[in-house]
């Protein structure tokens, strides 16, 4: 299996346009399955942005847990919620960094909550 494969996602908040690129792991795959994608990013701890998906993704294979950084785009799988940091966080159990915000991580770093629209760019 090729892990070098690599996913470019389109995340448009109040009409702009944010990148991202998912890694090739389970659960990466398991949230493109669920795209297109619309969700309430709300903020927590004034670090990340959070929303609840519409399932649980598969943790098969994942690390235990990651230290997070800005930008990173992770499943916290005890809660099995996305988040989106804009701020670097401790090391967390459960916390499955699977993507990369690659421009526009600013639009986060505000504390209201946002309706985000992910879509997987071919």
């Amino acid at each position: 299996m090729n892990h070098s494969v690599q996913h470019k996602v389109k995340i448009t908040i109040q009409g702009k346009i944010v990148t991202a690129t998912l890694d090739n792991s389970k659960t990466s795959k398991d949230f493109i399955s669920l795209l297109p994608l619309q969700l309430i990013l709300e903020d927590y701890a004034k670090t990340e942005k959070i929303s609840n998906l519409p399932k649980k993704l598969t943790t098969e294979d994942a690390p235990i847990g990651s230290k997070p950084l800005v930008g990173d785009i992770a499943l916290y799988a005890p809660w099995g919620n996305l988040a989106i940091f804009y701020k670097d966080f401790h090391y967390a159990n459960g916390l499955i960094v699977f993507g990369k915000i690659d421009t526009g991580i600013e639009i986060f770093k505000v504390p209201a909550s946002m309706k985000a629209i992910f879509e997987l760019l071919e």
